[in-house]
Parts: structure tokens; C-alpha cells; sequence
């Protein structure tokens, strides 16, 4: 059982024993507009993920990866009360939506988190298939980081799979470094396993890098 499954299960247990402690509910900032026009062209917003939305976000999880994460991890993810919230975009004329939802609104993404002591691990981010390429990872991430230093958070840590070049690749330009890898991480298919690189970012000095930036 991978490290933040057991951290899940046990986020999950604390909130059954202590049913009068409320869920998180962070204030998503939305950051500057992404810079790729394709990606600027519609409306969005954050929306805290809700049991309501599970279905939908299950359908893109499965749609975007060979080893999804199951629907009983979002649902844990919620019951734990870690901040989880959906990238939704208006429906650009011709489009359609899918999946498809009761507000008509497209889901362009989501990410997972789980807050610790001044740090935050980012458990899962995802693209729709069909919107990526056009700059909303690199969107969620900013988010995701000001959210993370509103929490007085200094680090923010993720795993990669080995073989997820691309993502690897925007994490590094995005700041993050390696600093470990953990062996067998992840299912590989046929019984298999494969190594995460383990990444962090400190968000003290990736806030002044930018602030210095011309």
C-alpha cells in the first residue's frame, strides 16, 4: 500500500472518530489567466468537489489514465476533508460536454491535496483528455500554490511516475526538485510495479524567485 493511501485511510479514520470536526473548505484563488489563447478563450471557475461530482470526475480519472485512482479514493479523499476541487470551464459553441453535467459546464480538470504541518502534498492533479496540452495543469499548479502559502504551508511535495516524462518535465520547469525515489510505487499492469520520483518545492523561495523575476 502506497504512502498516501495509508495517509488517506488514516486522514478517513480520524474523521469517523471525530464526526464534529467540519471538512477543510479552502478559498481557491484563481490565478492569471493561462498565457495559451486556446486555453483562454472560455469562462472558469473552482468549484469545491462534492459527493455530487464523483461520478463525473471518476469518468475523466478513468479516461486520462491506465491506473486510475478509484472512486472510493475520491470518496475517502472527501470524507477525509482534504481540499479537492474541480477546474470548470463554460461550453464554447459546438462543443460538447463530456461527461456531462447538470450545469452544462465543462470539467477541464481537478486536483487532490492533503495539508500537513506548513507543507502540502499534492495527491493527484488530472487533465481532461480532451483540454490538455493547453496550459491548465500549469494553471491548477499556480492555484494550488497560492492556496498552499495562504495555509502558511513552506513545501509542497508530489510524486511522479518514473516514466511520465512529460509531467516530469513541467514540474522541473515549474521549480520542483528531486529529492527521492520511492521503489514500486505505483501498479504497472501484469503484477508489475513502478518507481515515483518524489519532488518538492519550496514555496518561500519559489515566491521570491518570481517576485525577482523582470
Amino acid at each position: 500500500m502506497d504512502h498516501s493511501v495509508n495517509a488517506l485511510l488514516g486522514a478517513v479514520a480520524n474523521r469517523l472518530a471525530h464526526p464534529d470536526i467540519a471538512p477543510a473548505q479552502p478559498a481557491w484563488p484563481v490565478p492569471a489567466t493561462p498565457r495559451r489563447a486556446t486555453a483562454a478563450e472560455r469562462r472558469i471557475h473552482f468549484a469545491t468537489m462534492t459527493e455530487a461530482d464523483l461520478d463525473t470526475v471518476h469518468a475523466v480519472e478513468t479516461s486520462a489514465y491506465t491506473h486510475p485512482w478509484s472512486r472510493k479514493h475520491f470518496h475517502d479523499s472527501l470524507l477525509a476533508g482534504y481540499p479537492a476541487v474541480m477546474l470548470l470551464g463554460e461550453r464554447l459553441p459546438g462543443e460538447r460536454p463530456h461527461p456531462t453535467r447538470s450545469d452544462d459546464r465543462l470539467p477541464l480538470g481537478y486536483l487532490v491535496a492533503m495539508p500537513g504541518v506548513e507543507e502540502v502534498h499534492l495527491l493527484n492533479i488530472t487533465v481532461a483528455p480532451a483540454h490538455q496540452r493547453q496550459g491548465w495543469a500549469r494553471f491548477m499548479l499556480d492555484a494550488l500554490v497560492l492556496w498552499s502559502r495562504g495555509q502558511q504551508a513552506q513545501w509542497l511535495w508530489l510524486e511522479v511516475r518514473q516514466s511520465n516524462l512529460p509531467a516530469r518535465r513541467l514540474y522541473e520547469q515549474y521549480g520542483f526538485n528531486q529529492v527521492g525515489l520511492r521503489k514500486a510505487y505505483y501498479p504497472a499492469g501484469a503484477l508489475q510495479r513502478e518507481d515515483a520520483v518524489v519532488m518538492s518545492l519550496n514555496l518561500i523561495a519559489s515566491a521570491h524567485t518570481r517576485e525577482a523575476a523582470p
